[in-house]
């Protein structure tokens, strides 16, 4: 089994390259892990650097001592994927911003699409995009990243737009082929730069919104013949990506 993961603010060490986890993460370490002595573990700070450790002591309930190994860095993938997710409803958003960071996005973005029956607003927004951020924190640690995804702030429709027209590719999951959709399997894709993917609320995307998405350079596909929903369209068109660019080579 593969070392678990421990997120870091800093590598600091002692004078004989001893480092000591505490705080949450250290109780995690010593109380739910139950690490000992010479079992491996792995520090990151969650933006690429990570250490390789082994442990030396615990002390308490929440300070685990280990030896640290080499600072290394690892260098972002290529070509980069955003996904934009709509807000779903209840808890299915953690669910998705779980699932994808497991998967390999890069970044995911909140949207407030017109037709997304949750809306983040004020003091419940806030909260709503803590959770998510800490989703991604948890399941980048679960799936043994070093570089967890970024959650971006909540965008509405035109910011999404803006973030489109920037992109190497620019994609729109929509169920409606009878709109001219493209299969999302067969689209070319960059070997670089960042590939942005817009997936819908459960009442789908609508029509000026899809509007305003092409007039900024996106493009329309779908992904088979089943209509996925919002919470797992995004990890299902993540792997499709991850697979084609390369990154699971």
């Amino acid at each position: 089994m593969t070392a678990p993961v421990f997120l870091v603010e800093h590598f600091d060490t002692d004078g004989e390259g001893r480092h000591v986890l505490d705080g949450s993460e250290g109780r995690h370490a010593v109380s739910v892990k139950r690490l000992h002595s010479g079992e491996d573990v792995v520090l990151t700070d969650g933006a690429g650097r990570r250490a390789d450790c082994v442990v030396l002591a615990t002390e308490g309930k929440d300070r685990l001592i280990v030896r640290m190994g080499a600072v290394t860095e690892e260098a972002a993938e290529e070509p980069r994927i955003t996904v934009v997710q709509a807000l779903p409803k209840g808890d299915r958003g953690e669910l998705a911003v779980e699932t994808m960071t497991e998967t390999g996005v890069d970044a995911i973005v909140p949207w407030a699409a017109s037709r997304c029956i949750t809306q983040w607003k004020g003091e419940r927004g806030l909260k709503a995009l803590a959770k998510w951020r800490a989703t991604a924190r948890e399941a980048g640690k679960q799936s043994r990243r070093a570089r967890f995804p970024e959650v971006a702030d909540a965008m509405t429709t035109k910011q999404v737009a803006a973030l489109l027209a920037k992109a190497d590719l620019a994609a729109v999951l929509h169920e409606d082929t009878a709109l001219g959709t493209e299969p999302f399997a067969t689209a070319a894709l960059p070997a670089s730069g960042e590939i942005v993917l817009v997936v819908g609320p459960e009442g789908g995307i609508s029509a000026e919104e899809v509007a305003l998405f092409t007039e900024a350079g996106a493009r329309t596909f779908h992904l088979g013949r089943t209509v996925l929903r919002t919470s797992t369209a995004g990890t299902v068109a993540t792997a499709l990506l991850l697979a084609r660019t390369g990154r699971w080579s």
